[in-house]
């Protein structure tokens, strides 16, 4: 029975070293945020943090993939399932990048992640495989499945992709820009919907 019972607790902490991290790194920085303030925020000691991570860029990476999660991270299934929906597919996937791209404490994380990108070798890697190569992979199998079910127009599914992922991290960025500056983006608000409108008439049968 206890054995039951640290398993949800181990868990929990977990959690809370990451939402404690999140809030850290978006005020003061990465090189800013020891391990030491994040174990502080949490109430747990330094040592019991390893416990959960080996060091702090494994926890701003853990922070950093909710921002360029996606819906179909977690469920292989559920990419087989949804691709077959053809533009239905696409329009969830933008909306996840809308939702993300309209979150303040994703936003400053995005910043501050764009920054951490040109600094750190090891970030920047790890970066790459765990989450663009996933991304591109995620899509490029979707837009294989719409093309072998004529969906869409038989091409290279992972030239696909990244057509496809491409002007939704560039909106993105353009809002965080633009935000960045106090500037309004009520007019963009609705580029990525229809950013999914045009790319579906592009490659639909």
């Amino acid at each position: 029975m206890p054995e039951n019972r640290t398993i949800p607790k181990k868990s929990n902490t977990k959690q809370k070293i990451l939402k404690a991290s999140s809030a850290l790194f978006s005020e003061h920085g990465f090189k800013a945020t020891s391990v030491r303030k994040i174990a502080s925020e949490v109430g747990i000691r330094e040592s019991a943090l390893y416990n959960h991570f080996k060091n702090k860029e494994e926890i701003f990476l853990c922070v950093a993939k909710e921002i360029f999660t996606t819906p179909f991270s977690d469920d292989k299934t559920d990419i087989k399932e949804s691709a077959l929906r053809g533009k239905a597919f696409l329009q969830k996937f933008a909306m996840q990048y809308k939702l993300l791209t309209f979150d303040k404490n994703n936003e400053n994380m995005f910043r501050l992640l764009m920054i951490e990108l040109f600094q750190n070798r090891e970030l920047r890697e790890q970066f790459m495989n765990e989450f663009h190569n996933e991304n591109i992979k995620m899509l490029s199998e979707a837009f294989f499945i719409m093309m072998q079910h004529s969906l869409v127009r038989s091409a290279d599914p992972i030239m696909v992709a990244y057509e496809f992922v491409s002007t939704l991290f560039y909106i993105r960025l353009q809002i965080t820009l633009l935000r960045f500056d106090n500037t309004p983006t009520t007019a963009l608000s609705t580029q990525f919907e229809k950013h999914v409108e045009f790319f579906w008439e592009s490659i639909r049968v």
